[in-house]
């Protein structure tokens, strides 16, 4: 076997043992195209957020995930930082915190505000989070966060 097959092969070994929430489908989750099928690359499962301006009352947010997400299974939990991740995850209040308030989308590669991260519920915040969670809700890796300042657009 020469060494691309093997490279690719142990790719796809590894990113199936990683994948966080998996496939149902058993959908391949490799690709160099852009996000994956929806499951987690072996560095977890991330949302970078690469833009934000007006849309009349509310923000249409822009970003790119390295997984293709599905609110019922992998998808990116959209909240403002009066919360931390871990607060805006189903576990929360099992894991001794207060639960928070976000949306849950799998709108990619842009989103509009509204419900419980629409502008007008901001109250001081000026700062817009995402993260990745699975289809319980449950926030993978609360490190793997993006935040940006949102003020100029409010």
């Amino acid at each position: 076997m020469n060494a691309r097959l093997v490279k690719i092969a142990l790719a796809a070994v590894l990113v199936t043992l990683a994948a966080c929430g998996g496939t149902d489908s058993g959908e391949d989750a490799v690709g160099d195209e852009g996000p994956v099928a929806n499951a987690c690359p072996a560095d977890g499962c991330t949302v970078t957020v690469t833009d934000a301006t007006s849309a009349g009352d509310e923000l249409e947010v822009s970003w790119d995930a390295n997984f293709l997400p599905d609110v019922s299974r992998n998808h990116i939990h959209v909240y403002w930082d009066n919360y931390s991740a871990e607060q805006v995850s189903s576990d929360a209040e099992a894991n001794g915190l207060e639960q928070g308030e976000w949306v849950p989308t799998d709108a990619y590669p842009t989103y509009t505000t509204d419900g419980a991260v629409s502008v007008g519920v901001a109250g001081s915040s000026t700062t817009l989070c995402v993260t990745a969670a699975d289809r319980d809700h449950a926030v993978l890796d609360p490190a793997l966060e993006h935040c940006v300042d949102v003020s100029e657009d409010l």
